[in-house]
């Protein structure tokens, strides 16, 4: 007969051991001692506190990986410029499979003009904007990437990569451009003028997280911390601290191949995890798979104590 009818091990009397509960004595362990244990450790071990990074510790750490970031900006070479929706429109940047493409459903709903919203447009709010800004504004597209491509190179050959120690070059306004914009970020006025973003409230660090993402600096700290995605990041946090841990199984996809080294390898995952979410919802109706813990009573071993009064 089913369970249903009360003929199953759920449906038959307790012929076990009975022992009195106590469910004040319950209630005090579970919300009182747990707080107290809860609230010592906390004040033992705190949680990571690390300084947070900003344009300014940056520019003031690493002033020639700015520079150079500051360039790529302005000629549009960032991994930002050429990231796609949804901050831009940049062809074949999106990560697809076959026709699917995730990335594009939203649009472009954050955009960004790096050399407008990163670089022109902070430096016009100084109460003395740099000449230079004129002459970059009116030449050509053309004229722009030369400049760029031609500083960047030369920052690769100059010692150190030492802004100061360029090699003399056509490179327009461009080195104006990108000291003027490492003076304000070593001031610490940049930070406020890209996160403002015209509002007097701001909880948008978008166009911040962005431009840092894009030099070797904030990268490397990551790496250092063990948080990028080759490292299972995704579950680790700053410092010696337990991170998300039931991030586990999307975090392992990035450690294996052929998802590892896959250019898509982001919409790879979420196809996966997709494809696995359905199958466990779909689980009380799969025939064969609903029935496995009747052939393979795995559940019997764990509660031993209860299947053996039943």
């Amino acid at each position: 007969m089913s369970w249903r009818k009360g003929a199953g091990i759920a449906g038959r009397p307790w012929k076990g051991r009975v022992r009195e509960y106590d469910l004040f004595k319950e209630l005090t362990i579970g919300v009182i001692v747990v707080t107290v244990l809860v609230a010592a450790v906390s004040l033992i071990l705190s949680s990571p506190d690390d300084p947070s990074v900003t344009l300014k510790s940056w520019a003031n750490a690493k002033p020639a990986d700015f520079v150079a970031t500051t360039t790529a900006e302005l000629g549009g070479t960032s991994e930002t410029a050429g990231y796609g929706p949804p901050y831009n429109s940049t062809p074949d940047a999106t990560q697809t499979l076959g026709p699917l493409d995730l990335q594009s459903f939203s649009g472009v709903r954050i955009p960004i003009d790096t050399a407008k919203d990163l670089v022109i447009d902070p430096l016009e709010t100084l109460p003395d904007p740099p000449a230079a800004i004129s002459e970059w504004t009116s030449a050509s597209d053309v004229q722009r990437t030369d400049w760029t491509a031609a500083y960047a190179k030369a920052l690769d050959k100059a010692p150190g990569n030492d802004p100061a120690q360029v090699a003399d070059g056509s490179y327009g306004p461009v080195p104006a451009l990108t000291g003027s914009l490492l003076a304000m970020a070593q001031q610490g006025s940049l930070d406020g003028v890209l996160q403002s973003r015209g509002s007097f409230y701001n909880t948008d660090y978008t166009p911040t997280i962005l431009f840092l993402g894009d030099g070797t600096y904030f990268p490397d700290l990551a790496t250092a911390q063990h948080l990028t995605g080759d490292q299972w990041g995704m579950m680790n946090e700053t410092g010696n601290y337990p991170g998300q841990s039931w991030l586990w199984l999307f975090s392992f996809f990035y450690q294996v191949e052929p998802v590892k080294s896959a250019a898509n390898a982001d919409v790879l995952v979420v196809v996966i995890m997709g494809v696995l979410t359905l199958l466990l919802a779909l689980v009380p109706f799969i025939p064969g798979l609903r029935t496995l813990p009747r052939w393979v009573p795995i559940h019997r071993l764990v509660w031993k104590d209860y299947y053996k009064n039943r």
